[in-house]
This record gives C-alpha cells, structure tokens and sequence, in this order.
C-alpha cells in the first residue's frame, strides 16, 4: 500500500496552541498480556532496536532501546463520521501474518456495512522504527475520518512523559528517549493531552469531533492525537511512522526517513531479512509437515526474542501480565518481570533454537550465561536484566545445573568455557543454605519460583548438569573434577527417590513422585502453602507434571513403575479436557492465574480460591517428549497438534489457557484458548519446535546422551 495523495479537498490543518489541561493525567499502566503479534526486523544488529507487539486493539506495547525497555502503550485507530457523531475505536476481528515466512502482520477491523480498516505492520530493518500501512474502505460511501491516538510510555514509565505537536508531528519524550509519530500528508488536526482526562483525543472523539486542539502536554500521562488523511472513499491509503531516538530531534528524523523510504520498501527488507533467517536453518521438520506455519511462526518468536544490544539475551515475553502491567505499588518496575532474562527459560528457548538448525544462536545464549549473566561465586541469579545485571534476589539450583547441560551440548571445551563450568559444578557441590543448614539439592526456589524443597524437576537438572560438566571437564583432560562431579551426581540420584517419592500419600496405594518436599521426608505430612495465592496442603497431596524431567533428562527410565503410576495421578489431579486435547496445570491447589471472575491475578497473601491457575500448553509437549521415550509416537504428535491449535490468530501460544472453570465459556472464553496470561510466553513457543524436531528424531533432541548413558545404559 503505497502512501496516501491528499487531494485539494483534504481538510485544512487545525492549529493546535496552548498548554493541555488535566495534568499529570490518570496513573499508566500496561495493555493486556494476549499479545496477537510479535515482530521485529531480524539480523540487524543495532540498527533497529525495536520490537512491537499487537493486541486485537491495534498496536500495544513497542520496544526500544531493547527488549527490556516498552517505549510506547498502545497506538490504536478511531473511526469517526461527524454527520452522525458516532466514533469507534477499530478493533481489528483478525489478526494474520501477511506472509507464513516473517513477522509482518494485517490486521482487519470492519464495522458492519459501514466501513473496513486494514493495516499491517513491520519495524524498519535500518532504523528504530515501527512502519504501518492503513487503507479505509467505505463500504457505504459515507465519509469517514480516521485518527491515530498514541499513549507513550517512554523509559518503561509512562508517568514522567511530556507531548508536543508541531509542524506535521506528533511527539513525546522524557529525560532519556523520545518517539515520533508522522503520517503521509501530515495530520489534518492534532493535539496533544493527557490520557483519561478531558484533553485525552480518545475521549474527545466520543461524539465524532476532535474539538481539542492543544500543542503540549506534560509531565504524566500523556497521549497525542492526530486526524490522517483519509476519508474511506477517495483517500483510502495511509502511511505512518513511529520513530524512535534519544531527543526529540533524532525521533523526528528517524521517523521522517522512514515515511520517505514507504512501507513498501520497508516491508520488502523486513521479509527478505526473515527469509533469508529461515533459509539458514533445518527446515521444517518432515513430522511437522502439516503444521508448518505453525512451526515457523515458534521459531521466528524465538529468534525475535533475543535483544540486540545485548546478544544471547533472550526475555521470557514481550508483555505484562496481571500484577505486573497495573503499576501495583512495591514493584519496581511494573513491567520487568516477563521483559528479563531466565537461565532456565533461556536454556529452553536455546535448545530450541539449537534442534531448529541455529547453533549460532544456542552459542550466543552460552555465552550470555557464561561471560554476562553468571555471578563471581559461579552461581546463577534467579534473573537478570538483557544487560546481565540481576534483579530478583531468589536462588533455583536448577538454574545453575542447566546451563553446564547447554554446554555439553555445544561442546563446548575450550579454556574460558571450563573455567566457568567448574564454578558453576562446584557451586552446587558446596552450596549449603544459611538459614536452614540444608545442602544441595534441596534448593531455596523450585521450577515455579515459590518453594525451597527436594523438587525433582530441579535434582534433575542439578544431576544432568554435574554429569554434563563432568564429561567435558574429562574430554578437557581435568580427571579429577570430573571425578568429583560424577561421583556427587550418582549419590544424588539414587537419593532421589527418597527425598521425593511417597509411598503414603491420598492418591494411590502406590509410589508416586511429589511436586516437592519440604525435609526431604516425603512419606511425613509436611504441610506448606503451595504458593501464589494457592492453599496450604499435606505436600503428599501436592503434584507436578514437571517430575518428567527425571526421564526427560535421563535420570529414570520411562518404563520406571513410579513414573508410570505418577503419570496417572498427574492426570487424575492436573489434567484438563479441551476440545484440542489434554492440557494440565502446573501443581494441585496453583493459584496463578485470572479469579473467577476474569480479573488479574495479583500479589497477594495465600487466599485459597481467589484466583486459579489453569493449563499450561507447555506440558503438552513435555508429555510428548516422555511419550517419545515410552514408545508412543503417536500420541506424542497429537501432543504437537493440541499445542499448535491453542494459539491464537496471530500464532502466538500463550503461558496459560482456559481450562473449563469459570469465567470459562463466557465473554469469548474458550476452553484451551489463551488467558491474559503472557502470550506468547517464549518457552512455549521453544516446547513446540524442540517436541516437532524430536518427533522427527524418534527421542528427544534434548535429552543429554552421557546422562542416559550413565544411569541407563541408553544412548552410549
């Protein structure tokens, strides 16, 4: 769509003059987490550090100067017709990737017989931009009129920002970054207000007209509005850029490049970059032919989830679910939590990216592990900034047992890469807390960040890791810790069952794996509240899908009778019918998640029942992984197909999807569709190519070779 030509009859330019009243406007807080859309230009460097997200409302949060930092809230399109004084704000009915091999999305909003709104999206592959291409069609030849209002954000806070329109702009800015909206033939009206009071452009459009026409706002909250040129019948097309730099000058000139060069040249550099990403990689596994957009939609979330001033820097989700978007007082940043960096998440999202054909990609992550994540004293912190500066204070050991498996799997043997090998194994040798006394692998925090205990999906990862660090450190010619590290690792995995296997719990007259135990006594009825809103319970009554990590990883075979009884309990306790298939929450009594009314879930003191958790699309392709290795491939695809058909339009596959309970089935609510839970959530985007490339292989590409080989005798 080219840019629009504005003809002698496009409406003359409104003034705008004055201060805008209602300062500093309404506290801001974050778009919803069911994100329809992720993008960003891929390979280059730091020439476009800037990432968008789209929500059915249009544009939502965009990201710059990397994927830590939201920049802008929303950028959103309102429809009016002045003869009427009707206005609607456009929420697109779909959202698709104009093309299965980039992340380029359109998006189409269509008020019944009246008129059609279609935009697309891409970022500019050679500046900080976001370029978007709009057309309106009248589809009952009345004249309408089309504004662009934008909600900045700028430096991860939109309290603190200030607006100015002027010469054909409209721009915000803060102490540190500003951004820059422009349009094809400028803004034939435009103000600047600040958001949920009476100069906020969105609420002065409710009767059709933009009466305020203000030339700043600020400091707060602020929004800019301005009226394209547009009417639906003769001026159809649009173009809009929304620059971004660290002055107001630099935005302007960034956008102004941008709008010359046209979306369509934008867009042909932003597919020919993704192209050219994919055509370096395996391909489409053969087992996941029939899934193939699907596949490579998981894999581009992937690769677009790195930050680019930061390599190997890979966030957990380019959104802000619940407690984390509304600004609750006592978070730092209300928009952190998803926008950081996970050592586990990250050896997720690797060992994706690894079995897609991307070693480049698995080797950068290695190294923001190694040389910018990893703490002096070879720990691991619980997460960290793209920067590598930690942020959460928690300590999970099986954050430092997975990164040494990262980098047997790269092979990785070289000096530097050992000296941080053997830090990381000798931190898990020694570790002892200080406030109980217990030693590894009991650890302070679990898999779901709210437990210290004996978990078996963390003891797995600490013994895979020992055993990984272990091998390489004797393929490097230092027997001696190689020894030590073996030796530790086989005395924790014949201990595991001790510590975590019950024999008298409610569930079954047989052995049955416990999500975790407390004293690593899990035959005694140690009670614990289970975390994030969730109840206190018996910790024999206490399940997790994720103790498939022993045989995943290679601790305990398959065929195991503890592993098979503790999968029917799993399913008679977790699992959830959805017309896709079995999906199954997270541990029994989990509270995170929306309340039983749709609201956000929040930090609270445990309230049993105040809010749910509900299915985890993860899971889907964990239990395919282990069906792999029991011997049912079948079933393990079907696995593959119920986590391809919970995304959403835009092909994004959420972290949670609705499970039945209320408010399930009301207000759109699906079973097995997304919550507002963080979507996409990137680990489960890496779940799915490492579950399609594993069905390929017969077993599961993750699964560390030396580790089954040791204790089970399979892959030596």
């Amino acid at each position: 769509m080219g840019a629009a030509v504005v003809g002698p009859s496009a409406p003359a330019v409104a003034a705008s003059s004055g201060a805008a009243p209602g300062g500093p406007g309404t506290h801001a807080t974050w778009e919803p987490a069911d994100k329809h859309g992720f993008g960003t230009a891929i390979g280059t460097g730091t020439h476009s550090p800037v990432w968008f997200t789209l929500r059915q409302g249009g544009l939502s949060e965009v990201f710059y100067p990397d994927l830590g930092t939201p920049a802008l809230r929303s950028l959103h399109f309102v429809v009016t017709d002045a003869r009427t004084g009707t206005a609607s704000t456009a929420v697109p009915t779909t959202t698709r990737q104009a093309d299965s091999r980039s992340l380029r999305y359109t998006q189409v909003s269509t008020s019944a017989g009246h008129w059609r709104l279609t935009t697309q999206y891409v970022t500019d592959a050679a500046r900080a931009s976001v370029v978007v291409s709009l057309r309106l069609d009248s589809l009952d030849r009345r004249t309408y009129s089309v504004f662009a209002v934008a909600d900045p954000a700028l430096g991860d806070d939109g309290d603190d920002d200030s607006a100015r329109v002027g010469g054909g702009s409209l721009t915000a800015y803060d102490s540190s970054s500003a951004l820059a909206l422009e349009a094809s033939g400028g803004f034939s009206a435009r103000t600047a207000g600040y958001a949920g009071t009476r100069s906020d452009g969105a609420l002065d459009l409710a009767d059709g007209r933009l009466d305020s026409a203000y030339a700043t706002a600020g400091k707060g909250d602020v929004a800019v509005t301005g009226r394209l040129h547009v009417d639906g019948r003769s001026r159809r097309t649009a173009t809009l850029a929304l620059g971004f730099g660290a002055t107001r000058s630099a935005a302007l000139a960034v956008a102004g490049r941008s709008l010359a060069q046209g979306f369509a040249a934008a867009a042909t550099a932003y597919d020919r970059g993704w192209h050219a990403y994919l055509s370096g990689l395996s391909g489409v596994p053969a087992a996941a032919s029939s899934l193939r957009n699907e596949y490579l939609t998981s894999v581009m979330v992937l690769a677009a989830s790195e930050d680019k001033e930061h390599p190997g820097a890979f966030v957990a989700s380019p959104t802000a679910p619940w407690a984390w978007g509304l600004g609750i007082k006592g978070l730092s940043q209300p928009s952190e939590a998803y926008h950081l960096v996970w050592s586990r998440d990250l050896y997720q999202i690797a060992t994706a990216l690894l079995a897609a054909g991307d070693k480049a990609a698995a080797g950068r992550a290695l190294d923001f592990l190694l040389s910018t994540q990893q703490k002096s004293d070879g720990s691991f912190p619980q997460n960290s900034r793209v920067d590598g500066t930690p942020e959460w204070g928690g300590l999970q050991l099986d954050e430092i047992g997975l990164p040494l498996v990262l980098a047997w799997q790269l092979g990785r043997t070289d000096a530097r890469t050992m000296a941080k090998v053997k830090a990381a194994a000798d931190f898990l040798l020694s570790y002892k807390d200080k406030d109980t006394g217990l030693a590894a692998p009991w650890s302070p925090q679990e898999r779901w960040e709210n437990q210290a205990g004996y978990s078996p999906a963390t003891i797995a990862a600490e013994v895979a890791g020992l055993v990984c660090a272990a091998d390489l450190a004797r393929r490097a010619g230092d027997t001696a810790d190689a020894d030590r590290w073996m030796a530790t690792a086989k005395s924790w995995q014949a201990a595991l069952a001790g510590w975590t296997v019950t024999t008298t719990g409610p569930y079954s007259s047989q052995a049955y794996f416990l999500r975790l135990t407390k004293d690593g006594k899990p035959d005694a009825g140690t009670t614990y509240n289970v975390g994030d809103g969730g109840p206190t319970l018996d910790q024999r009554a206490v399940v997790d899908p994720s103790f498939l990590d022993v045989v995943r990883l290679g601790l305990v075979s398959a065929s195991d009778p503890v592993v098979q009884n503790t999968v029917k309990v799993v399913d008679d306790r977790l699992a959830v019918s959805t017309p896709y298939g079995l999906l199954w929450h997270r541990f029994t009594g989990d509270g995170y998640g929306e309340t039983r009314t749709g609201g956000p879930w929040t930090i609270t003191k445990p309230r049993t029942g105040t809010t749910s958790g509900r299915a985890w699309p993860i899971f889907a392709g964990e239990r395919g992984e282990y069906e792999l290795l029991a011997g049912d491939p079948k079933r393990a695809a079907q696995r593959l197909r119920t986590m391809a058909d919970t995304a959403n339009d835009g092909g994004l596959i959420a972290e949670q999807v609705w499970d039945g309970r209320a408010p399930s089935g009301t207000g759109g609510r699906r079973t097995g569709e997304g919550t507002t839970s963080a979507t996409p959530l990137v680990w489960s985007h890496a779940q799915f190519v490492r579950l399609a490339v594993s069905l390929q292989a017969g077993t599961p590409v993750e699964r560390p070779s030396v580790v089954s080989c040791t204790f089970l005798q399979q892959g030596c």
